[in-house]
């Protein structure tokens, strides 16, 4: 973080959260172990967002098409969101994160 000019931040920052699976199956992972390593990143991406002082962040993270998935793999993707939630409302909460 040492490169980054501090003083030409932006203040909204949007992120389109896609090929968590195909990161797994090239890490030979599972497509569900691939969306829990992006609840991974969303977690450092909005802790460095804050410490950044970003105001704004938003992650696209589950499309129209995503419905045309798996119901396996789309009742994983809801769980991981509703596991995500109970364990980080205390900090986003604490911290002045809004969801």
């Amino acid at each position: 973080m040492k490169e980054i000019d501090l003083q030409n931040l932006p203040r909204h920052i949007a992120i389109i959260m896609d090929g968590n699976g195909r990161w797994a199956q090239k890490h030979t992972l599972g497509r569900i172990s691939g969306h829990r390593k992006g609840a991974d990143a969303v977690r450092a991406t909005v802790r460095t967002c804050r410490e950044l002082g970003i105001g704004y962040l938003t992650l696209y993270a589950f499309s129209v098409e995503n419905w045309q998935r798996p119901t396996v793999e789309v009742e994983a993707l809801m769980n991981l969101l509703e596991e995500f939630i109970e364990k980080e409302i205390g900090e986003l909460a604490e911290k002045g994160i809004r969801l």
